[in-house]
């Protein structure tokens, strides 16, 4: 393939993920902060009574809550969507033209609903996220731990799900053979959540609507991300190797080997 034309779908992938990103942000910031705050009264109400109702068990802030709700969630979202459009632009770059006769957009939209499904909705079917107040520090780096265990088996079960679902294709049929292999890869996520530990950690005085909004406002946050992508990227990838790029957008649009 074409390092220049890999370069260039890097370069959009990127401009795409920031965009992504800034989308995010917003879903992020007007969705879930209310939660997070919320949960952080909860905590700190908690952490009061602990303490008799005095105030030596608080801390000093090395962060303000304001700086952690609106410059660091930005910095953490916008870098995240550069580091990650970077690498899913590499990813198509090898697919284009390789998991079927897919035009760029419609690529672009399989790359990121797999991406979302994989990276995201599968592991935190399993793991799901947590606000202030929820779980037992002591376990933190276990959970952490377990939760990218399980997006690494989600990824990996994927690509074989893909592989074993284009080796069946010619004796069952495209379709057959789709359905095949997204039930093994369902069989298969289905042992791991199974046999992987799990772990209860919400209390019973934890309001589960806030609970359930914030996991809920974490998922909106992802589906905003990787939907941006796919549709910005998309159209992106489709202007460089549809409308004008001649024979260098061809190069990146026909697979080699």
């Amino acid at each position: 393939m074409n390092s220049i034309s890999v370069r260039a779908l890097l370069v959009r992938g990127m401009i795409a993920g920031v965009i992504a990103g800034a989308l995010a942000l917003a879903v992020a910031y007007f969705l879930g902060e209310s939660q997070v705050d919320a949960a952080i009264a909860i905590e700190e109400a908690h952490s009061h009574a602990a303490h008799g109702g005095g105030g030596g068990g608080e801390e000093e802030e090395l962060v303000s809550r304001t700086m952690q709700a609106t410059g660091g969630l930005a910095t953490a979202l916008l870098v995240f969507g550069v580091s990650v459009g970077g690498i899913a632009a590499l990813v198509y770059a090898y697919a284009l033209g390789r998991i079927g006769d897919f035009g760029p957009r419609a690529t672009a939209a399989l790359i990121a609903g797999a991406a979302l499904l994989t990276v995201y909705v599968v592991p935190f079917l399993k793991y799901p996220a947590n606000p202030p107040a929820v779980g037992n520090p002591d376990t933190i780096g276990k959970r952490t731990t377990l939760f990218f265990l399980m997006v690494a088996l989600s990824l990996l079960l994927a690509v074989a799900a893909v592989i074993i679902g284009k080796r069946l294709a010619p004796a069952l049929g495209n379709w057959n053979a789709t359905i095949a292999a997204a039930a093994g890869f369902v069989l298969a996520i289905g042992l791991a959540y199974a046999f992987l530990p799990a772990f209860g950690e919400v209390g019973k005085d934890f309001p589960a609507s806030l609970l359930w909004k914030f996991r809920l406002s974490t998922l909106a946050v992802q589906t905003t991300f990787w939907a941006g992508f796919g549709l910005i990227f998309g159209y992106l990838t489709e202007r460089l190797l549809v409308s004008g790029n001649g024979a260098d957008a061809r190069r990146v649009a026909t697979p080699v080997g």
